[in-house]
């Protein structure tokens, strides 16, 4: 996610350098068939060029549109997990408790097993994390596997082909298991078994995000229209140059800057919208998964009473991962 409030010049002239230069070439070569060789068949009325500019301008904001909806729907998505992760820590820790049922347990055992369920979660985070962004092989090792206690479990989840559901798996059985022991009445089972609910419904539309598309015969229509538009602005321009602006013999070349300018905007705004289609590609226009992830470890280690955490994400060239 890209943080600073105005975006650098360098960077916008690296997303759009190639296809401004496309458009500055194009538009010279018509200038330079309409007034130096003299080919006035090329001209066309203005009129129905800007008709089409008015049509492109409603499509691809339509699509702009879109693209930022599936952006913001993930950010929401990952917010709620920020609090779900802070609900299961909290009921981890007010809920597993020794009860009558059981002799009362040492309190070094409570404290270990509230750690290893809010690790759990912690490696749930990276793992959908990873997952989302197909990164699953390259960082098991660093970013998820610490967090598993048990090396069994964690060596079987990086097998699977959906890890995450794997350890919430894991998360479900040990609820199971702590019912069983008397280390957590009916309701408190219940309400943890709702939290991790929640958890799968976050996880499942961020999936649902991710493998559908953005559809494509939005994202094509939006980048050919805007071309075809590119192709026939200068063609209405040029007679609208040699003829109304009285400026010299060499007038008409004022057309190649401002057809190439109005092409670069509709070329940006469809750019824009293209960026945004899949907000969990680790682009600089993405939810920054990495950075949220480190805030819920932090959060949930605090929470356990450790010191020794690490430092939150920062930006790297402006851009929040």
């Amino acid at each position: 996610m890209y943080v600073r409030k105005n975006l650098r010049w360098s960077l916008v002239w690296t997303m759009s350098r190639n296809n401004l230069l496309i458009f500055l070439c194009y538009d010279a070569l018509i200038c330079l068939l309409y007034g130096p060789l003299d080919i006035h068949f090329l001209d066309i009325p203005w009129q129905p060029v800007a008709t089409l500019g008015t049509a492109v301008a409603f499509y691809i904001g339509f699509k702009s549109n879109g693209s930022y909806d599936r952006f913001w729907e993930g950010r929401q998505l990952w917010g709620s997990i920020v609090n779900l992760s802070r609900i299961w820590a909290i009921r981890a820790f007010d809920f597993v408790q020794a009860t009558p049922n059981e002799v009362t347990p040492d309190p070094r055992d409570i404290h270990e097993l509230h750690r290893r369920l809010l690790y759990r979660h912690i490696a749930w985070c990276n793992a959908l994390r990873l997952h989302l962004r197909r990164q699953t092989a390259e960082y098991w090792e660093t970013d998820v596997a610490p967090f598993i206690l048990d090396p069994a479990e964690a060596a079987a989840a990086k097998n699977m082909s959906n890890p995450p559901t794997h350890l919430l798996r894991h998360q479900s059985e040990e609820m199971l298991i702590l019912h069983q022991r008397g280390l957590l009445t009916e309701f408190r089972h219940v309400a943890l078994m709702g939290t991790i609910q929640d958890l799968f419904n976050a996880q499942g539309g961020c999936e649902r995000i991710k493998n559908t598309p953005f559809p494509r015969q939005y994202a094509y229509f939006s980048f050919l229209f805007v071309w075809i538009f590119a192709a026939l602005l200068p063609l209405g321009l040029v007679e609208e140059f040699d003829h109304r602006v009285a400026l010299g013999q060499f007038h008409v070349w004022l057309m190649v800057p401002f057809a190439a300018l109005v092409s670069w905007v509709f070329n940006i705004i469809e750019l824009v919208g293209h960026v945004s289609e899949n907000p969990f590609d680790n682009q600089i226009n993405d939810v920054p998964m990495t950075s949220i992830c480190r805030g819920i470890e932090i959060d949930l280690r605090e929470l356990l009473g450790e010191t020794k955490l690490p430092p939150r994400v920062e930006p790297e060239n402006d851009v929040l991962y």
